[in-house]
């Protein structure tokens, strides 16, 4: 996709969904790594991972694009931007914007180790290898084992 896409996409979006128009710079970024997209609230950018375009697709894109044209108004108009702000999550709601990322197909083949809680069955994935002893289970505080490596 051309960078011009990107912005007359992000420009449509922000009509539709916000009814306010976006002025300033959309771009992708390729160093991103594990997020799908970024607000620079300093430069006033959005900046895009364009490996979550090629390897999910426009219906992904046009998601992580509302999500940060949430955090942009937010900031224009001066009022709460970050992720935990009540206004922030009811703005993501009203434009049916997702709140986090889907994870890269591409980054899941790297986790090789599956961790699986004994008491509750929830399933952790991850890169580097964990000392189970130290850690519990985020849902029900239960001990945990390692499935594959």
């Amino acid at each position: 996709m051309e960078p011009f896409e990107l912005e007359r996409i992000t420009k449509e979006l922000s009509q539709k969904y916000f009814n306010k128009p976006f002025n300033d710079q959309v771009i992708f970024n390729k160093r991103l790594r594990t997020t799908g997209g970024r607000y620079i609230p300093s430069k006033r950018t959005i900046e895009i991972n364009p490996k979550y375009y090629g390897e999910l697709g426009i219906d992904v894109l046009i998601g992580i694009i509302k999500h940060e044209l949430c955090h942009y108004h937010l900031h224009i108009e001066g009022k709460p931007y970050d992720h935990r702000s009540k206004e922030f999550r009811a703005l993501l709601k009203a434009t049916n914007s997702p709140r986090f990322c889907t994870p890269l197909p591409s980054e899941r083949e790297k986790q090789k180790y599956k961790i699986q809680c004994q008491q509750c069955g929830s399933e952790y994935r991850r890169k580097r290898k964990v000392d189970l002893r130290k850690y519990r289970c985020g849902k029900c505080q239960g001990k945990l084992r390692l499935v594959t490596s």
